[in-house]
């Protein structure tokens, strides 16, 4: 039987790349997670990781046991979620990360729903983008993940990982002079992005673009991005300085729409949300999270203000 503390151990030096960030984040002495590695190895009969500098770097075999130990500790952590509410130990906890725009829009009600209906229930908010949310999902660093994907699933293991469907939301070009999306002209996406194929276009990291640039290409031109940013603040201070223009979700501009830009919708474009849990059933006091973010959702109408 493998020791789940040198399993923990094995994770974190993958995590952070040295037995000395391992210790540090583990609250470890260096040689103690020097020992366990070593007990590890000698328990699986492979060697795991291989010193490079002042780093390590994990073999094919140990890249191989992080991935299984990420999936068996976080399948603990939920049992002992469940032992735990089912005693009555605790009243309950959800830990959750979400991506920004999700945290200004979706979350405060469906908090403010879940103190009311359930007040012994603790709510921990992270932000963090998608890939970064279901990684610590998958780490048993949170409970729930509200991600986003625009055409195929967030990527990450899926294997593992139930996803509950909240909304489709719209995208948005977002032109400098301001309007109401209903005076909007009525164009198919593709011609709404042509019209726009000689301008600068500002757009988030080079994951986050991936859908715009997609989206151009398949209007007959690749986007000159000339600002990179995430935040949608920024993005529309910088269109309505004339700077550019961009696209961006409906979250973002119901969280923030600034009244001297254009947002003109794209027909059959979407961000599809949804929240992830990792393993199953989830404990109680996610279901009740889950529950009341759903009822929340659901009657959500227009996106622009």
């Amino acid at each position: 039987m493998w020791n789940l503390t040198r399993l923990r151990v094995l994770v974190a030096v993958a995590r952070e790349g040295s037995v000395t960030g391992a210790a540090e984040a583990l609250h470890y002495a260096q040689p103690s997670v020097s020992h366990h590695l070593a007990r590890l190895e000698a328990e699986v009969g492979v060697v795991l990781v291989r010193r490079v500098g002042r780093g390590v770097v994990l073999t094919d075999a140990g890249r191989l046991l992080v991935e299984r130990a990420e999936e068996i500790l976080g399948r603990v952590e939920s049992a002992r979620a469940e032992v735990a509410a089912h005693a009555g130990l605790r009243t309950g906890r959800v830990r959750l990360a979400a991506f920004p725009s999700a945290l200004a829009t979706l979350v405060p009600p469906a908090a403010a729903r879940l103190a009311a209906e359930h007040p012994g229930v603790e709510l921990a908010l992270t932000e963090a983008e998608p890939p970064a949310a279901l990684t610590a999902l998958r780490n048993a660093d949170v409970d729930a993940a509200l991600v986003f994907a625009h055409e195929a699933p967030p990527a990450g293991d899926q294997r593992n990982t139930t996803l509950t469907p909240l909304l489709e939301e719209p995208l948005y070009l977002v032109t400098g002079g301001a309007s109401s999306e209903a005076a909007a002209p009525a164009h198919a996406s593709p011609a709404v992005l042509r019209a726009h194929a000689g301008d600068s276009w500002i757009a988030g990291c080079e994951r986050c673009r991936a859908h715009l640039v997609s989206a151009c290409e398949r209007a007959g031109f690749t986007p000159r991005i000339t600002f990179e940013t995430d935040d949608y603040v920024a993005v529309q201070a910088l269109v309505a300085a004339g700077l550019g223009v961009s696209v961006l979700p409906g979250l973002a501009l119901a969280a923030h729409h600034d009244p001297r830009v254009r947002a003109e919708r794209l027909p059959g474009e979407v961000r599809r949300v949804s929240l992830a849990v990792y393993g199953a059933p989830a404990p109680d006091p996610v279901r009740a999270f889950t529950d009341v973010l759903r009822e929340t959702v659901l009657p959500r109408g227009g996106w622009v203000g």
